[in-house]
């Protein structure tokens, strides 16, 4: 059997429609919690959520399916992603939810969950999850054996304190000027108050959630005002976090974008020189850039690749053994301190660095030269299969034919809204552009309903 509900990272879609809908968290919340609760006890699980309004919607939907069937439940608040991680493992918790659609647009939801252990569920427990809601009738408990709600008024203190031990405490982060965007998202307390904790001069933006203006030209995913701003300030950082913070863009002094690669390169260097990387080399997706490969190859590490998504990193870090792990987007994983990728811990990470060698960020973060690369999305109307096309299989064949060895094609289905994604990459950037372009165009007309 296949899963069904769940996509690379949990269940997201728009809110108040199949599957984000009040009934269908509901009968999540019964399944997942039937299947993680100790028969034996009340079992306990620790809920997060970002700015979304419909997670007024979704949190109370999933707290009263979960005492439904005999589980208590600690209400976080807004707070990132990798807090729910950390809070689910340190609570001893059976179960963690985030009520989050990460860095998509404020009418998306999604809902996440956590194991135990603070990692994000496999494939198999999702599907597990899936099975058990067509029968959740049967999982209610008895009237004494309901479970009970409350919430964790420290959960901001714990996750800042947490996030502030991941920094060497022999530096400080007095005398710079750091710009950080929160996305009007999860991290819009957090985020500013660790930074100026450890004694930066900061200057935040994206701090005044309305519940409808996550994402909204801001974080991540829209770097545009921040490199802006930390030209205007003269700043001389620039942190984007996405609407739950559990992926990070940085800006340098000079207003140039640094992607997940760059810091996967920079950290694995540093780290690597100082006999800190574990594991047999560096775990990234295939969207990561040739050239952070033809980097740690130089240094004789390894690059470890897996199909997208951070989950699947981390799956694989584990199993290696590894330390770090990332995405080119900026899901960045430190495995000494997270189970999960945490924006701040990523930043925090660069500032070391940054710090530690006096320099500034516009040579500290170019740390190797990416070949082109070239990315289109292309939508496509749910329940039709572009990629499924004749004519668009061979379209494919032809494109990586005209590549040839001198670049790369990844055609792929994202799993977290109705995309097809073309990315090409190579030394010849007209040419790549050229065979990108083409494909796009091809899927989009494929795609399209016949009149």
């Amino acid at each position: 059997m296949s899963r069904k509900l769940f996509g690379t990272d949990g269940v997201r879609g728009k809110a108040n429609v199949e599957p984000i809908t009040a009934s269908t968290a509901l009968a999540l919340a019964m399944a997942a919690g039937a299947k993680f609760r100790d028969p034996g006890r009340h079992g306990l699980v620790v809920i997060g959520k970002d700015t979304r309004l419909s997670g007024y919607m979704l949190e109370p939907a999933m707290t009263s399916g979960f005492i439904s069937v005999g589980m208590d439940v600690v209400l976080l608040g807004p707070l990132p992603t990798p807090a729910v991680g950390m809070l689910t493992r340190s609570m001893r918790a059976d179960l963690g939810v985030m009520i989050s659609a990460s860095h998509n647009p404020f009418d998306d939801n999604g809902i996440k969950f956590f194991g135990p252990d603070g990692h994000k569920l496999t494939d198999e427990e999702e599907l597990a999850i899936e099975v058990a809601m067509d029968s959740v009738a049967d999982l209610r408990v008895d009237g004494s054996g309901l479970g009970r709600a409350r919430r964790l008024d420290d959960a901001y203190g714990r996750y800042l304190e947490f996030i502030k031990s991941s920094f060497p405490r022999s530096l400080q982060l007095d005398g710079l000027k750091i710009v950080v965007d929160c996305a009007h998202g999860a991290a819009y307390k957090v985020a500013p108050t660790v930074l100026f904790e450890l004694g930066a001069e900061v200057i935040p933006i994206g701090v005044k959630p309305d519940g409808v203006n996550i994402n909204e030209d801001c974080g991540a995913t829209a770097t545009e005002a921040l490199q802006k701003r930390v030209i205007a300030e003269a700043a001389d950082l620039g942190i984007a976090l996405d609407g739950d913070a559990d992926r990070v863009i940085l800006v340098d002094e000079k207003g140039r974008r640094i992607d997940g690669d760059q810091v996967m390169a920079l950290i694995g260097s540093y780290w690597h020189r100082a006999e800190r990387l574990k594991g047999p080399g560096v775990v990234a997706t295939v969207m990561s850039n040739l050239g952070l490969e033809r980097h740690l190859e130089g240094l004789g590490v390894p690059l470890l690749r897996t199909p997208v998504g951070d989950r699947y990193v981390v799956e694989r870090m584990r199993e290696e053994g590894c330390n770090l792990g990332g995405e080119q987007s900026g899901h960045l994983i430190f495995s000494d301190y997270s189970t999960t990728g945490d924006g701040m811990i990523a930043a925090l990470q660069v500032l070391a660095v940054l710090v530690g060698s006096g320099r500034p960020a516009s040579e500290v973060l170019d740390v190797f030269e990416p070949l082109p690369q070239l990315l289109y999305n292309v939508r496509f109307e749910p329940g039709t299969h572009p990629l499924e096309l004749p004519v668009v299989d061979a379209a494919i064949q032809d494109a990586q034919a005209v590549l040839g060895k001198t670049g790369r094609l990844l055609i792929r289905k994202s799993g977290t809204e109705p995309v097809v994604r073309v990315m090409g990459e190579g030394e010849d950037p007209e040419l790549v552009k050229q065979v990108v372009e083409g494909l796009a165009r091809c899927i989009e007309e494929a795609s399209r309903p016949a009149a």
